[in-house]
């Protein structure tokens, strides 16, 4: 790769969750929904797309707006979120986008000759006779498609939400909440030709996968012959996975892909344990050669409202399925970071106060975590330029980072911010039970470097940094540095 790639993969100022990669070409392109920094709702903005190399996921470029809110006739003033899509290219060779507008209860197509648009308009998903699925009572709630173009040119949509919806039956049409369902449509593209079937019941009813139900963020893929079916589970921070020898199921549970907090991992289940703050996920995963991905966002700015992409590789397992990838700084970087150089805070996958973490999509959270560490930027939304970092650590609050490859550090330096009096503690574990820094810290509102040994052994290494002491500080960055 031209350069080293981090998690979130993206520039700092991009707020692009629900992320869905595909391969067109010799190009990844990832398609989500657009968040705005300090919005008070999800997707905000217009549909964006990113594109890298299939042989340097390092190298990702903006391909510009490929879709705007006011493009869709029922949206005119542009009042409504466009909420995570997918893209397809379909049997004619064109590329289709299937999206919902937050909770309308529809799902539009819209339509180009080239993966990175500009889309257009092309039509709402409807039945034979003409009626726009959603428009009738008893529906299930048309949400997240999930697309698939099969190997024979037949095409299938995947959608379903499992909260009740919230609005009055009069308006919506009193629409239900089973679960996940499946559709195949005509090589129209936008014309229901079977379905919509129940494939993924929610919590309580008979068939949910135990513990690990239907929830959202519906995605599909064909992995060696069978069909694997990506979706959040009642559990709302984690990606899990089904396979089925068919589209249409049935389909057997197999596990989670990736969790927000690292949970499941090593037994622990119990969100209080959580080695980061929870909310909602939702992504995709990427085969390129012998290597998957799995894509998927975090949160930022306190709030379920700022959300970024990241991926993490994915290891095989013996019954063709896979395993749970942890978080990671270094995600589709194809291995740990390098032990020499300088890292922005922003990088960490792991953050937690003294007290732990918890979720951000309770209400008022910014109050709620008013004294724990976050990730977030100076100002507004904006493009092509950004300053993202870990503000408001505390006494206690950690930040960790996955994994550098160490030979040759015995230094570490660290940027901070803030008022504070006290010592940032560096270490490869994350109880502190070795400790390979201890760096004295005496801040005053401006911008400060300090400087310390590092004592850590050759070898893939994470780092943790701990604040202890009185005040807060924020976090810009470390470097790591050899020997004179």
């Amino acid at each position: 790769m031209k350069q080293q790639v981090f998690n979130p993969y993206l520039p700092s100022w991009e707020y692009v969750p629900d992320g869905e990669p595909h391969v067109f070409g010799d190009r990844v392109y990832v398609y989500g929904s657009h968040d705005a920094f300090g919005a008070p709702i999800f997707c905000v903005n217009d549909y964006v797309c990113w594109s890298a190399p299939v042989d340097d996921l390092s190298d990702w470029r903006y391909e510009g707006v490929i879709y705007r809110k006011r493009q869709d006739p029922g949206n005119p003033l542009g009042i409504r979120s466009l909420y995570a899509p997918d893209v397809t290219r379909g049997p004619d060779g064109r590329y289709y986008l299937y999206y919902c507008f937050d909770f309308l209860g529809e799902m539009g197509v819209a339509v180009c000759d080239t993966p990175a648009g500009a889309y257009q308009f092309y039509g709402k998903v409807h039945f034979p006779d003409g009626h726009v699925w959603g428009k009738r009572n008893g529906e299930p709630f048309p949400f997240d498609p999930g697309v698939l173009t099969d190997d024979d040119g037949r095409v299938y949509v995947y959608s379903g939400f499992a909260t009740k919806v919230p609005f009055p039956a009069s308006r919506w049409h009193n629409l239900t909440n089973e679960g996940g369902v499946v559709l195949e449509l005509e090589r129209d593209m936008v014309t229901i030709k079977a379905g919509p079937e129940l494939l993924f019941p929610v919590r309580g009813r008979q068939g949910a996968f135990p513990d690990h139900a239907f929830f959202e963020a519906s995605s599909i893929r064909k992995v060696d012959g069978k069909y694997c079916f990506v979706y959040s589970s009642e559990h709302n921070h984690d990606l899990c996975y089904a396979m089925g020898d068919s589209p249409r199921g049935p389909f057997t549970y197999g596990g989670v892909l990736v969790d927000l907090g690292d949970l499941y991992l090593d037994g622990r289940a119990d969100e209080r344990h959580a080695a980061n703050y929870l909310g909602n996920t939702h992504g995709g995963l990427l085969n390129i050669g012998e290597d998957w991905y799995i894509f998927y966002h975090r949160q930022t700015n306190r709030s379920s409202y700022a959300r970024q992409a990241c991926a993490e590789r994915l290891t095989r397992t013996p019954d063709g399925g896979f395993a749970q990838s942890e978080l990671t700084s270094c995600g589709l970087n194809g291995g740990p970071l390098r032990g020499i150089g300088k890292y922005e805070a922003r990088i960490a996958c792991n953050l937690w106060s003294k007290d732990g973490t918890g979720r951000y999509d309770v209400p008022r959270p910014k109050k709620r975590f008013a004294a724990h560490p976050y990730f977030t930027q100076s100002g507004k939304d904006r493009e092509g330029q950004g300053d993202q970092y870990i503000a408001n650590m505390r006494d206690g609050a950690v930040a960790g980072f996955k994994y550098f490859e160490m030979e040759g550090a015995c230094g570490i330096g660290i940027d901070l911010r803030g008022t504070a009096s006290g010592v940032m503690q560096v270490s490869e574990r994350p109880d502190f039970s070795v400790m390979n820094a201890s760096i004295a810290v005496e801040q005053r509102s401006a911008t400060v470097s300090y400087s310390g040994r590092l004592c850590i052994e050759p070898g893939e290494k994470a780092l943790y940094f701990r604040f202890l002491g009185a005040g807060a500080v924020d976090f810009l960055s470390f470097t790591l540095e050899e020997s004179d």
